[in-house]
């Protein structure tokens, strides 16, 4: 069976903030799964396969219950506002667990963490390139206690790469998955599609991965189906910046594999002179890349995916 719902939360900060979601109860006992999508208002695609999945969901071949939000970052999502919370300016998914005495972001991310997250067995989030970015499919799961159960359910997803966020080298934090593996709950974020459309193909790799979790999980029966392509796990992140804000001009698309010394674009000013060569600074697969040639000092270009290693069948 599943059952349509309004999530509201009593926080004063959250008030009048209703988040339809879904929950499906199998015919078999078993675990509970948490699967969100839209923790970035405008990652379309993942809203879109939250809500494709819970419809196609047949329970009677399910075991357990799937608790799934399409749209966590309401206002995000009515105000097409990418990577940041309208009413402070955050960024939802650095803020986990969160903290009801924060600002409107922190206390989202407590209710959300402890109403849905913290009583789930396994976590499943996901999103996509924003407005303003594209991307290769990948997953993530973070280095922790639990981190053999989240790569596994990572490799079963079967996207082409497969990302470990290490933990306490100053990389990501406050991240839906680090939360909940700080809790010993198995989690991964699943990415695909960007640049603020709802894609068919990001949405269907989307769903199947999903689905793939599930039957990893023998929540649904079947093996995972194999992945399309070769998986490569991802040993190491390096995010590249701009130094001067200017017009950025990318040499490289999302998913291209570079060699450290390639040029991936340029930064001009607005004369046209060239002010920055960006170079790879290791080999490695291009993961996201900023779209907008428009970019602050500091801004964010793109994001690369290094120490690149085959994952074997069955892995």
């Amino acid at each position: 069976m599943i059952s349509r719902t309004t999530i509201t939360f009593s926080h004063r900060e959250l008030a009048g903030r209703e988040h339809p979601a879904f929950e499906a109860r199998g015919a078999e006992d078993g675990p509970q799964l948490t699967l969100l999508g839209g923790i970035h208002g405008c990652e379309y695609s993942s809203i879109a396969a939250v809500i494709r999945f819970m419809n196609e969901l047949d329970t009677s071949a399910l075991s357990g219950t799937i608790v799934a939000v399409p749209v966590v970052s309401m206002d995000s999502f009515r105000r097409r506002s990418p990577f940041v919370v309208p009413a402070d300016g955050k960024n939802l998914n650095r803020c986990f667990p969160g903290d009801p005495e924060g600002t409107f972001a922190d206390v989202l991310a407590h209710a959300i963490f402890e109403e849905l997250i913290a009583p789930s067995d396994f976590l499943v989030d996901l999103h996509g390139g924003d407005l303003v970015e594209a991307l290769e499919p990948f997953t993530l799961y973070d280095e922790s206690e639990v981190q053999d159960a989240a790569r596994a359910m990572a490799v079963a997803f079967g996207l082409p790469y497969v990302v470990c966020e290490a933990r306490g080298t100053g990389g990501l934090t406050g991240m839906t998955s680090t939360a909940a593996a700080a809790r010993n709950i198995p989690a991964v974020i699943a990415e695909a599609g960007g640049i603020g459309q709802l894609e068919e193909r990001a949405v269907e790799l989307l769903v199947d991965g999903v689905r793939n979790v599930l039957r990893h999980l023998r929540m649904l029966p079947g093996p995972p189906d194999p992945p399309e392509r070769p998986m490569r796990h991802v040993g190491g992140n390096v995010w590249l910046h701009c130094e001067n804000q200017g017009w950025w001009e990318a040499t490289v698309r999302a998913g291209k594999e570079v060699h450290a010394g390639d040029v991936l674009g340029r930064v001009r000013d607005l004369w046209g002179d060239v002010h920055e060569v960006v170079t790879a600074p290791a080999d490695g697969v291009v993961l996201f890349l900023t779209t907008s040639a428009a970019v602050e000092a500091d801004g964010l270009l793109l994001g690369l995916g290094t120490g690149l290693t085959p994952i074997g069948a069955g892995a």
